[in-house]
């Protein structure tokens, strides 16, 4: 297992998905599920999100890192890439990781706290893309995603801090994750650990995050600032290629 804040070695990128399958199944025996994770309202916590232009190939990553008490934003980075696996439901970590990490690997202030905005252990294979990231970075990691993606729950209560366990109905009702009330009769978010966070702890990051909103503030600067990078990234594309003027 990992030590704490040793990243792991990156696993060449698959190009199968057989390959993709071989590497969640060797780095998820490296996610660690007994630290607590830092306190909520602490330190730095860091927002990631991606965009896509599938027509032109192009993903774009942000990062943003947050003051975890006041929620303003500390510092940001983008990167920009070429999507190098296909779409497949699962495995969607591995179109996102490369151009996620190097965002994060811009920043220059600590991350702290990393917020996905997606899943953690609510994954059919244990290992979604806040576990993966986690592991691959050696930093705390919790997904918070806008839906339950194969797994139950019942509704919570309509008031905001209500929670309902996300449940794996095929394995034993397994507790995957909590769908979390941000807001008062809002749609709950779908809370899961990435790693070295506890359960409790992750929706206790998710509330602290969310004062206003339904999703936490991380994922709202996190989509706006890729959203942004995306649109650069493709006006650029357009502009190279963009026929020369009549008479040059």
């Amino acid at each position: 297992m990992a030590t704490p804040h040793t990243p792991a070695d990156r696993p060449t990128a698959p190009t199968t998905e057989a390959e993709a399958r071989a590497i969640q199944d060797a780095l998820r025996t490296r996610v660690i599920l007994d630290e607590p994770g830092p306190l909520p309202g602490t330190g730095h916590v860091t927002g990631v999100d991606v965009a896509y232009d599938d027509a032109r190939d192009l993903v774009a990553a942000a990062a943003v890192v947050l003051d975890a008490a006041t929620l303003d934003v500390v510092d940001e980075a983008t990167a920009t890439g070429r999507i190098s696996f296909p779409y497949v439901p699962g495995l969607l970590a591995f179109r996102e990781i490369p151009t996620v990490v190097a965002a994060l690997e811009s920043l220059r202030a600590d991350p702290g706290l990393v917020v996905c905005d997606g899943y953690g252990r609510a994954h059919p294979r244990r290992f979604g893309l806040a576990s993966h990231l986690g592991v691959l970075t050696g930093l705390p990691t919790i997904g918070v995603a806008k839906n339950p993606f194969t797994f139950a729950y019942e509704e919570p209560g309509t008031r905001r801090g209500a929670t309902a366990p996300l449940t794996d109905v095929t394995d034993g009702a397994e507790e995957v994750g909590r769908a979390v009330r941000t807001q008062d009769g809002v749609k709950p978010v779908f809370v899961s650990v990435g790693h070295r966070v506890t359960l409790d702890r992750a929706v206790a990051h998710t509330l602290h995050l969310a004062p206003r909103y339904r999703l936490p503030e991380t994922t709202r600067r996190a989509d706006a600032l890729c959203r942004s990078a995306l649109r650069a990234a493709t006006d650029a594309l357009r502009e190279l290629n963009a026929p020369p003027p009549p008479g040059t």
